[in-house]
């Protein structure tokens, strides 16, 4: 059957906006009434990829293959890459692929010519939790909404938690691990520490309590590692390899991934570490670095108000500096409506409509797209596997043609590296050597288990009021204060609260940086 000029007039319309004259990423071809026009390409302007995205659609539906695809052109782009690999199976891309019947009938079908390719690759592994060099955060880095929010803490006990942030940060008491913390909380709440806090809101026995069993629980589930020294410089992600192509930054999250709220709430950290370190940039040729946020639905779950306006405002901001983030979940409703109106560019691969919530899903990601020539609650639900509903950023920022695209397959590997070539891979990373040993130094556990112990106060006759006892500075002052104005306590504020109190800024998620 002959298509109408009017239908072949549209297709036309749809691929003159994909049209792009400058750098930009191939999806695939369009897809118009049943036929894939392999003239007609889908692509992603380079320079639109600090606008943001979104990878959406069931699982089974490619969404992972689609990570792939974006992440190794923009390798070939020199721009490095962040990949969250939840299911353990991203870590191929390090490796060329392999030919077979399928992967030479879609490149045929989308007319690209098809090469085994690999890609430089570094592999992290939270804590070292699985095959990575370790990835570990500070505690006083790390911050108390994050860690409030991996502790599941409420809203008072949030604060209360900020509270004991500040004293640590003010007294130069380094929060390196979970021990440091612990130990700060005790001292608060001890005799001699409950008048530390007495001006500023002081710390509740209750509240404290509540936090030292979240800690002592968390610990015990063996979480414990991913907190410590040394601590991962986010800095390491924007590298690229010799022959100019951006290093692909794998973090394997299969060994976590039945603790949700720890690894989304770590990568949110990533992100809000790089915001906090990278200068201002406006719109650049081409990113720095693009973030893919997997399992993104992960960090909005029973998030306080507070979390997701700091989410927002730092996906905001972080578009000036250069930094691309997709958020890669099932359905667009998955990401709250302030995030998701700053995804310019959109993959949704398929949506099923089995049940009532299903259906309701699909109506409400059909709302969110821009006027389309398809009947998207119809397409959307008949996409094949690797098949997807795209509309992105034109290089003049505006939303282009929804089109129905068939997507390319990637060049390098779909699916794991055997675990000893990923150990070799790791081991001999110039990073390995950096991050793969855990240090223990002095920090606030050591200095307040070091300090005076307190002694009985003497009797003394009574001084008229206002006056001191002879050879007694200290006479009026708690142990406490004696403690902290004693001269070993001085000397120890100077050397570290120098260093570190006063170089210690928080940003929008209380994270922190000492500067570099």
């Amino acid at each position: 059957m002959t298509e109408s000029p009017s239908a072949v007039g549209t297709a036309v319309g749809i691929a003159a906006g994909y049209a792009f004259t400058g750098p930009a990423l191939d999806l695939g071809a369009l897809l118009w009434d049943g036929t894939c026009l392999p003239d007609a390409p889908v692509r992603i302007p380079l320079p639109v990829l600090n606008r943001h995205g979104l990878v959406a659609g069931a699982t089974g539906t490619g969404k992972t293959k689609t990570l792939q695809l974006i992440a190794e052109q923009l390798s070939a782009q020199g721009v490095p890459v962040f990949l969250a690999d939840v299911k353990g199976d991203l870590s191929g891309v390090s490796a060329p692929g392999v030919a077979n019947d399928r992967v030479r009938g879609r490149a045929a079908e989308v007319g690209q010519k098809w090469t085994a390719t690999g890609f430089p690759a570094e592999f992290y592994a939270l804590g070292g939790l699985g095959h990575g060099i370790p990835l570990r955060a500070t505690i006083t880095s790390f911050g108390p909404v994050l860690l409030s929010k991996v502790l599941q803490l409420n809203r008072t006990q949030e604060q209360s938690l900020g509270l004991i942030f500040h004293y640590a940060d003010t007294k130069g008491l380094e929060l390196l691990d979970l021990k440091d913390l612990r130990s700060v909380v005790a001292f608060l709440t001890s005799d001699e520490g409950k008048a530390e806090l007495k001006n500023i809101g002081g710390l509740s026995t209750a509240t404290a309590g509540v936090i030292l069993r979240s800690l002592t629980a968390f610990e015990a589930q063996g979480m414990a590692d991913f907190f410590g020294e040394p601590e991962f410089d986010t800095a390491e992600f924007l590298r690229t390899a010799p022959d100019g192509r951006g290093v692909v930054s794998v973090l394997e999250l299969s060994a976590v991934q039945d603790k949700p709220q720890l690894f989304s709430t770590f990568l949110m950290w990533l992100l809000a570490d790089l915001f906090h370190d990278l200068p201002e940039v406006g719109d650049v040729d081409k990113p720095k670095l693009v973030f893919f946020f997997d399992e993104a639905h992960l960090l909005f779950n029973d998030a306080s108000k507070a979390f997701l306006d700091s989410i927002t405002q730092t996906v905001r901001l972080i578009r000036s500096k250069a930094v691309g983030v997709f958020f890669v979940t099932q359905t667009p409703k998955d990401v709250p409506g302030d995030v998701l109106a700053q995804l310019g560019n959109r993959v949704q691969h398929a949506l099923r409509a089995f049940t009532p919530d299903d259906q309701k899903a699909l109506k409400a990601t059909v709302k969110t797209f821009p006027n389309s020539a398809y009947d998207l609650e119809e397409l959307l639900t008949g996409l094949g596997t690797g098949e997807a509903v795209v509309t992105v950023l034109s290089e003049q920022g505006a939303p282009t043609p929804v089109a129905a695209t068939r997507l390319r397959a990637p060049e390098s590997l779909m699916g794991p590296i055997d675990g000893p070539a990923l150990d070799s891979a790791v081991q001999a990373s110039p990073l390995y050597g950096r991050y793969a040993q855990a240090v223990d130094r002095e920090s606030a556990f050591e200095k307040l288990a070091a300090r005076p112990t307190p002694q009985p106060a003497k009797q003394a006759p009574r001084q008229p009021e206002g006056t001191k006892a002879p050879g007694e500075p200290g006479e009026g002052r708690s142990v406490v204060q004696q403690v902290v104005g004693s001269g070993m306590f001085k000397s120890l504020a100077r050397s570290v609260g120098t260093q570190i109190g006063r170089e210690i800024t928080r940003s929008l998620f209380g994270t922190a940086r000492r500067r570099r």
